[in-house]
């Protein structure tokens, strides 16, 4: 038996999965993660789900990212999926930052990449896709996490930091979610949201904006500023209250939740990370099935492990190096793809399915 995925499913996924297989109809929503290059590795995965299992999909289909996970569901959503995921991917590969690395500098390499991939005229290609619904998150920064300069912005992120230990509620004082969302479908996501919110129509003029702000990493990489359509001020990184998301709970949407992740754990936030109590409410997860690389899988990476954004660090100076990583990673994937449409096309994904376990809040 191929051990190269792991189909984790919430308790109505479960149940539903393997009483009767999996369908691309059975699909409501697809989620992306936020994880800069640890996305590499399920790249194959999302080229595959998108190219072939939902090429003949009629009804509408929900996405919502945060960060990376927007960026590659926004590539899903042009015309040739595989070109634009792998366009996507070639680009995030190549990034090389010689001498000291500033937040501009970032910021405008994150500009090249979204010239390349999204480029103004192919914008309503996503925003009039005939079955794809595009929506993500980013965050409006309130007080000194607003700001531009770094000692300031770092003042306000430990602080952040701190006071989350104690409660993720107390992130509301330095942020805003911003649900940026297809208006043609305008999803019930964070009915119930448990931090400030505001919702934003997408469109022509914002879009590229709002893609870019959802990526804005604090400290390394400045802020999008004054979004149209949103209201004044600083958005940065959706992953920072949205890192791997779970919280949206679409309401009316009585469907399986895809999720193509890296990990068993979701992440509720930025600042969660190391916090390893704190996971994904399990009623948020009752409905997801997380598409995740084997532990087997893993082993057999390059250095054993999946790329990660560290890896400009770890390989200063070796570029080279780097990339041949990342793409072998991301070559390797393609035993994910085909253990994916094996499972749902033959039905084994009934027998293979696990239930998701969640970690308490």
């Amino acid at each position: 038996m191929n051990d190269d995925l792991l189909f984790l499913a919430g308790k109505n996924a479960f149940e539903r999965i393997r009483d009767g297989g999996l369908s691309p109809e059975d699909v409501s929503v697809v989620a992306g993660a936020a994880g800069a290059a640890k996305w590499l590795v399920i790249s194959e995965l999302d080229k595959i789900i998108f190219s072939q299992w939902f090429k003949d999909r009629v009804k509408p289909l929900l996405l919502y990212g945060t960060s990376i996970g927007s960026w590659k569901l926004a590539s899903a959503t042009l015309s040739d999926p595989v070109s634009a995921i792998d366009a996507l991917a070639n680009a995030y590969i190549h990034q090389q930052y010689n001498g000291r690395v500033t937040p501009k500098r970032v910021r405008e390499e994150c500009r090249k990449i979204l010239d390349a991939c999204f480029p103004k005229d192919r914008i309503a290609e996503i925003l009039n896709h005939p079955v794809m619904r595009f929506n993500l998150t980013a965050v409006r920064c309130r007080g000194v996490t607003g700001s531009e300069k770094i000692s300031v912005q770092f003042l306000g992120l430990a602080m952040a930091f701190l006071l989350n230990r104690v409660s993720r509620k107390f992130l509301s004082i330095f942020f805003e979610r911003a649900f940026f969302y297809d208006p043609r479908e305008n999803p019930d996501f964070f009915q119930k949201s448990e931090f400030p919110i505001q919702r934003v129509p997408l469109d022509d003029e914002n879009f590229r904006h709002a893609l870019l702000a959802t990526s804005s990493i604090p400290l390394v990489m400045g802020g999008i500023r004054d979004i149209a359509g949103a209201v004044a001020g600083v958005y940065r990184d959706g992953g920072i209250l949205d890192y791997h998301p779970a919280s949206f709970s679409p309401k009316n949407e009585k469907g399986v939740i895809l999720y193509p992740h890296f990990a068993t754990r979701l992440i509720p936030g930025w600042f969660d990370k190391n916090i390893r109590r704190r996971s994904a409410d399990p009623e948020h997860m009752k409905d997801m099935l997380m598409l995740v690389p084997s532990p087997e899988f893993v082993s057999r990476l390059p250095f054993g492990r999946i790329p990660d954004r560290a890896d400009f660090k770890t390989f200063d100076g070796r570029d080279s190096e780097r990339i041949t990583f990342w793409k072998e990673s991301t070559s390797m994937g393609k035993r994910l793809a085909d253990d994916f449409m094996e499972s749902v096309l033959s039905g084994s994904i009934r027998t293979k399915v696990r239930r998701l376990e969640a970690r308490p809040s």
